[in-house]
């Protein structure tokens, strides 16, 4: 959704422009550099696990993450619940709601409110206030070519989800992922704002590739991706080959092919991976690539499966370009 021009538009320093993870606007007209700014997101998910509890605590860690890819800290949480209460327990939606007040609690955020909607699928997320000082922010318009690209956390969310579903996953498979989705990204961005990050965007529904679309499109650069690299969840690649690819993976894919550059060598379910819609994903972090070593360090000393997935370089045509390689 576009954001509506107006008296105040002087004061919104990100808007939706290049589909950044969320908005960033000025406390006051005209404030200095080094003031705070507020970061405004919502995000709302349907189940990806069965427990009620883990699900709100996944969905609290999603959307606050938004706030975490703009470099910033989220604050105050609203909780967004859709909830059909003819045909669940209210217990179900009580569970809903203490996983994600946990995961807030966590996070230091505060829930002050919120709005319930009687609808017939069950959905929950927040609406997140946070705040960044003005010279720190992180959007999709602040990479440089010759950055390398750092990921923080495993893909294959989508997928695996997709096999608890189908009941098809191995309880260590759901277990790795559920702890994933509900490690917060917090602690990553504060790691990252120690070295020479200019730019950031969380992987969640558009996939790596998505997500990594909106910054070379945002900055003006082309990027290239090692897909050898990707650090993968337990058993993500088994379930894509078997096929256990959610709709919104293969809408990605399809949506990127345009844009892809592919290696003959290139293995098709990696690719797969990096268009895997994510939950509750990692950040993709952009670093001066004399940086990016001791980044990767500080982030696995947090327990992250960090790695350098990729690298960032000059446009070489009027159009945006990702190309995918497989290093042998």
């Amino acid at each position: 959704m576009s954001a509506s021009p107006g008296a105040r538009a002087p004061d919104i320093l990100v808007g939706s422009d290049y589909a950044d993870d969320a908005a960033v606007v000025r406390f006051a007209p005209g404030a200095a550099a080094d003031e705070r700014a507020l970061v405004l997101t919502t995000d709302v998910i349907a189940p990806l696990v069965d427990d009620a509890e883990t699900f709100g605590a996944i969905a609290a860690t999603n959307a606050a993450s938004d706030v975490y890819a703009m470099g910033g800290r989220p604050l105050f949480a609203l909780n967004l619940a859709f909830f059909p209460d003819d045909q669940l327990p209210l217990e179900v939606l009580r569970a809903i709601l203490r996983g994600g007040a946990r995961a807030c609690e966590r996070m230091g955020i505060a829930v002050v409110g919120g709005h319930t909607v009687r609808d017939g699928d069950v959905k929950f997320g927040l609406s997140v206030t946070g705040e960044v000082a003005v010279n720190r922010i992180w959007s999709n318009r602040s990479a440089r070519p010759g950055q390398a690209l750092v990921l923080t956390k495993a893909l294959g969310t989508g997928i695996i989800g997709t096999a608890i579903k189908q009941e098809a996953a191995g309880a260590a498979e759901a277990e790795a992922a559920i702890a994933s989705m509900t490690t917060p990204n917090g602690p990553a961005t504060e790691v990252a704002h120690r070295h020479r990050v200019t730019a950031c965007t969380d992987v969640t529904g558009f996939g790596l590739l998505g997500h990594l679309r909106n910054i070379v499109r945002g900055s003006g650069v082309d990027a290239v991706i090692d897909l050898g690299a990707l650090p993968l969840l337990p058993g993500a690649l088994a379930h894509a080959a078997a096929g256990r690819i959610p709709g919104g993976s293969k809408a990605n894919l399809a949506f990127l092919e345009p844009m892809l550059v592919h290696a003959a060598e290139n293995d098709p379910l990696l690719v797969t991976l990096a268009t895997d819609a994510q939950t509750s994903g990692g950040l993709l972090l952009c670093v001066d690539p004399a940086d990016a070593d001791a980044l990767i360090t500080d982030l696995r000393d947090l327990g992250l499966p960090a790695a350098r997935v990729g690298a960032l370089r000059e446009r070489a045509s009027a159009e945006p370009r990702i190309e995918l390689r497989q290093a042998r």
